[in-house]
């Protein structure tokens, strides 16, 4: 139903504002008032019935924003946060997640939603015209203010009553503590997890690719090898969080090329054992030159050197990659000798 279908004594009556005509251009006033266009009645206006119909829409979404609220609240209690469901097309989600964000994604969007119906389809739409008044306050209000200001201050001794000033500023600053206490609740503190990995004294190194031990002849001159450590599978529950600081990438330098001496007395016939995990934040390091020995995160192009003690030659990354220092076990198959001497990865907020 338009406006045209409507007798013209249904229609509100219509305001008149000086700025409703259109202006002449003269010489005094070369740029004339254009007006306003015409008011177009929406059909909410002049037809009680299709207001009613825009009503309950706006409040079944808004209906629908406190349910998907309640779902928010409901998710959050009663789904335990390393259940895993199956979600097509995309694969894999952890149902936690996937109902938090979206029962919170469309409570937003309902209300968002509600509010614009509400704005568009009954709200008033007229455009009014009122002349802007001048943002400066006159001088005298200026100096009111500041004389109210400097009164204010006299009567409050805060100048003079420097113990009571200071003791105030202390609590105001000491007050916002508070919140961030509540941080303490978002998880427990990480500790020495940080520190350890599944690398220890005798742990062999498994060939990620094949998920077979290496012997020192599967690592040829110029090849890179990922490994993890023995026992540590996919299907474990814990795989993805012990990977992260365990993935070892494996290279083999001719031992006259190795510069640093500990590197040389940590490797296996020119073996070498580094983290894979860049120091900067935490992407694989995947890519090797075998002329240089250099390898490169391809995250942010950090580069480290293997024949030197794997430091940092460019890039962002703070400091080099850690080493593993590795053996040959009785069957001869290669050994970890121990963990890394220092935490993988990027640095965190306790590590000193």
């Amino acid at each position: 139903m338009s406006s045209q279908d409507i007798q013209e004594e249904n229609l509100p009556a219509a305001q008149e504002t000086e700025h409703g005509a259109v202006g002449v251009a003269d010489e005094k006033n070369p740029f004339a008032d254009p007006g306003l266009p015409p008011h177009e009645h929406r059909v909410q206006d002049i037809d009680e019935r299709a207001a009613k119909r825009s009503e309950r829409a706006v409040a079944f979404m808004f209906t629908l924003s406190m349910l998907a609220t309640i779902a928010f609240i409901v998710s959050y209690v009663a789904i335990p946060h390393d259940k895993a469901i199956y979600v097509f097309p995309i694969g894999h989600l952890n149902a936690l997640n996937f109902a938090l964000g979206l029962s919170l994604g469309l409570a937003l969007f309902l209300i968002g939603a509600g509010a614009v119906h509400w704005a568009r389809t009954l709200m008033s739409d007229e455009e009014l015209v009122d002349e802007r008044h001048a943002i400066e306050a006159p001088p005298e209000v200026k100096a009111k203010v500041l004389a109210d200001f400097r009164q204010g201050a006299k009567e409050s001794a805060i100048g003079r009553r420097k113990l009571v000033r200071n003791t105030m500023f202390g609590a105001l600053a000491l007050f916002p503590l508070s919140g961030v206490m509540l941080l303490r609740d978002l998880g427990p503190l990480p500790g020495t997890k940080l520190r350890h990995t599944l690398w220890s004294k005798g742990k062999l190194l498994v060939n990620m690719n094949t998920n077979e031990p290496l012997r020192p002849s599967d690592v040829v001159v110029g090849s890179l090898t990922f490994a993890k450590p023995d026992g540590l599978e996919e299907h474990d529950h814990e795989f993805q969080t012990e990977i992260a600081k365990a993935a070892l990438m494996i290279v083999r330098i001719q031992p006259d090329d190795i510069k640093d001496k500990r590197e040389l007395e940590w490797s296996h016939e020119g073996i070498v054992a580094y983290s894979k995990i860049c120091t900067h934040v935490g992407c694989p390091i995947s890519l090797y030159e075998q002329q240089t020995h250099h390898v490169l995160c391809p995250c942010h192009q950090s580069t480290f050197d293997l024949s030197d003690g794997a430091r940092v030659i460019f890039g962002p990354a703070g400091h080099a990659l850690p080493q593993l220092r590795i053996g040959v076990n009785d069957e001869g198959y290669l050994e970890a000798l121990g963990d890394f001497d220092e935490p993988v990865g990027p640095s965190f907020w306790e590590r000193g």
